[in-house]
């Protein structure tokens, strides 16, 4: 039964208070945890030598806005084992109001950019993060252009030659 996959095993065992929830789809292993057990579990998933999940895939969130959550986002960690091919999702439900989490760049160098990311689109922070700025869009920016709620038709700031505090070019 792929329920009863050792990660997922594992995972209740040492972090039973902290689990949400867990399921498995297809090979698909699926834990949901309570955002402030994001670095113990992250090292632990790392560390563990039966798991060793040495790869972070990938690192994003989901704005839940329509979907009728509890919730207002969800910060979204995929890692993967390398010596056993296994896969796991991980995933942290964070309120509406100053969504916050701790960040794993100390665990993976990788996830410096993921989280810079998901800060500059989501507006998520990343507590202890070591340079959190944005990375796809311009520092004058106003807003977080994945969020649902951000005004589509919103303009900005000019920036660039010519726009306010700028030179003009001769």
């Amino acid at each position: 039964m792929a329920e009863d996959s050792l990660t997922l095993t594992r995972l209740r065992e040492k972090f039973a208070a902290n689990l949400l929830e867990t399921h498995s789809f297809r090979g698909d292993d699926t834990a949901i945890i309570h955002s402030e057990a994001i670095v113990p579990v992250a090292t632990f998933l790392k560390n563990d030598s039966e798991l060793d999940y040495n790869y972070l895939m990938d690192l994003t969130a989901v704005d839940c806005l329509s979907l009728g959550n509890k919730h207002r986002f969800e910060v979204v960690y995929h890692f993967f084992s390398l010596s056993t091919k296994h896969r796991i999702r991980i995933k942290t439900p964070l309120g509406a109001k100053n969504p916050e989490v701790d960040s794993i760049a100390s665990l993976w160098a990788g996830a410096d950019w993921y989280e810079r990311e998901v800060w500059d689109m989501f507006g998520v922070k990343f507590r202890g993060h070591p340079n959190l700025k944005r990375i796809l869009m311009y520092e004058e920016f106003q807003g977080h252009p994945l969020r649902k709620d951000y005004p589509i038709r919103k303009r900005q700031p000019l920036i660039g030659p010519g726009s306010p505090g700028q030179p003009i070019p001769k």
